[in-house]
């Protein structure tokens, strides 16, 4: 199903199962081998808590969330905000932790992306350099699993024809032969050649409410960012009427970039590989009684 669509968006598209590599070595460093086991998927708070004005009080932990979603223990990916409680200030958080279990403490890999105060650049650290917790704020859109190695699917594309980014080409594939069925995928894949359009918060919230995606947009500060990103997506192909987030990803470098990922710049030399999995279950948490759609790109 991916490796058809995906031709009608790329140049080359490979799709397969194979073993997953081995995470915890170069690019990723992560700390748990695979993304196997019991995969779901937590969409956890949401837009309607960051804007039109943000709600600091939307506090959330990692190790809570495991266990919320019956996988105490679990290693943890995705893309969410980070906690202003904590930081000081509003950023971009790239979950990667394998939580705390009985016999073990959490292993906190994740890395924060903000504006740089000195040159409003992109500054880009290790979570753990600074901070001891797991906590995030506001929204996450996360993949779990046990972190175990096993088969994956394989995802190569290269040479971007299409207008979709590749993590909407994949939803949208997967919406169209799945219709009313909803399917959720996530892991990690890298942007092994090119560049690409990426989005970090400011940090200071908005003080004036922000209403339209126009608004958000002008608010958020977007940058032009190198290969190699590697890029943790949470895809579901549609909603069931829980008012999910659809796709969200969030991608670090060894280079310093880092944040939301939007869409490669450089459709012609673009290449990607993923390696991803069905999720087996969903779990929201905390949806917010009020909302709407604005700011969910």
């Amino acid at each position: 199903v991916l490796q058809k669509g995906l031709k009608e968006n790329f140049a080359d598209a490979q799709v397969s199962v194979v073993d997953c590599p081995d995470l915890t070595q170069e690019p990723f460093n992560f700390p748990a081998k695979g993304i196997c086991g019991k995969p779901r998927i937590a969409d956890v708070g949401g837009v309607p808590y960051l804007i039109p004005v943000v709600q600091k009080e939307k506090v959330y932990d990692l190790n809570a969330v495991a266990k919320d979603i019956e996988l105490p223990g679990a290693f943890i990916l995705g893309a969410g905000a980070a906690s202003s409680k904590i930081l000081g200030v509003n950023a971009e958080l790239i979950p990667i932790v394998q939580t705390k279990s009985e016999k073990k403490p959490a292993v906190n890999g994740s890395y924060i992306a903000q504006i740089n105060p000195a040159d409003k650049g992109c500054l880009l650290e290790k979570y753990s350099s600074k901070y001891t917790d797991c906590e995030f704020g506001l929204l996450a859109n996360l993949y779990a699993s046990e972190g175990q190695p096993g088969k994956v699917i394989e995802v190569k594309a290269n040479g971007r024809t299409g207008e979709l980014n590749f993590v909407s080409c994949l939803r949208q594939i997967l919406e169209k032969h799945y219709g009313e069925k909803p399917v959720g995928m996530g892991g990690t894949f890298i942007i092994q050649k090119g560049k690409a359009k990426i989005h970090i918060m400011p940090p200071e919230f908005s003080a004036c409410p922000l209403n339209t995606d126009e608004d958000v947009n002008n608010w958020l500060k977007f940058f032009e960012m190198k290969a190699p990103l590697i890029c943790q997506p949470v895809i579901v192909s549609r909603d069931p009427g829980f008012d999910l987030r659809l796709e969200h990803t969030h991608c670090f470098s060894h280079h310093g970039d880092g944040g939301h990922y939007h869409q490669d710049t450089s459709p012609d030399s673009v290449h990607y590989l993923g390696y991803l999995l069905p999720a087996e279950l969903l779990f929201r948490i905390d949806r917010p009684q009020e909302t709407h759609l604005v700011g969910r790109d």
